[in-house]
């Protein structure tokens, strides 16, 4: 209960400033960085909707972690331009990004092997190499996407790194990154499943989701 409260806390702070920033923004006529900042706003609810859409329990450090993320990423990141202040913010934000779409792809088959509704079982192995893959492969998407909006509408997503400016260092330690973090994540799954009674945040997290989800799971 403490961590739900301290949750709906700090997402309430966070959206309190994404607000502030929205009305000076439109105060001072910059529409562009009013309607991103719009749009981050919109997707802090997210979770809150996707909980209720599906009905799928998500526990708070996930939804904090990624309501977190997408502050970091599309506000500070973008809006504040510490991309550019901060050398070390895309590589922090992209091996984030590796662990929590690690989780996700991890989730997702675990899911799937435990319901009965799905005949299927996949061994620890497997299940914790779809999660690398599935990280890595959504990191690859989102570069096509940096990529495309820069030549499509001159944006400057992929940015000069390491004396490079052509993005391409940037791009290339952003998947080294995305990989390093997914690894960790495919890691530490393969072990909770290997032995359940190993403890460390990865495995709170997927008891926690599952006792909240039971429907999912084999009783």
């Amino acid at each position: 209960m403490r961590i739900r409260v301290t949750h709906q806390r700090v997402t309430i702070i966070l959206q309190l400033i994404l607000v502030g920033e929205a009305v000076l923004a439109v105060v001072s006529q910059n529409w562009f960085t009013a309607f991103l900042t719009s749009m981050i706003i919109a997707i802090t609810f997210f979770p809150m909707l996707f909980e209720r859409r599906f009905r799928i329990h998500i526990p708070p450090e996930l939804q904090l972690a990624a309501i977190g993320f997408v502050f970091a990423s599309l506000f500070l990141g973008e809006i504040r331009d510490y991309y550019t202040r901060f050398w070390w913010w895309d590589i922090a934000l992209h091996t984030t990004s590796g662990f929590l779409l690690g989780i996700l792809g991890f989730l997702l088959v675990h899911i799937m092997n435990e319901t009965e509704k799905i005949h299927v079982h996949m061994k620890p192995g497997f299940v914790s190499f779809f999660a690398f893959m599935f990280a890595l492969g959504v990191g690859a998407l989102w570069e096509i996407f940096e990529f495309t909006m820069d030549g499509v509408f001159g944006m400057n997503m992929q940015k000069p790194m390491l004396g490079d400016p052509s993005g391409l260092t940037d791009t290339m330690w952003d998947l080294i990154v995305d990989a390093t973090g997914a690894l960790v994540i495919s890691v530490l799954g393969w072990r909770y499943l290997k032995n359940p009674d190993q403890r460390s945040f990865l495995e709170r997290w997927i008891d926690a989701f599952i006792e909240r989800n039971p429907r999912f799971f084999k009783k």
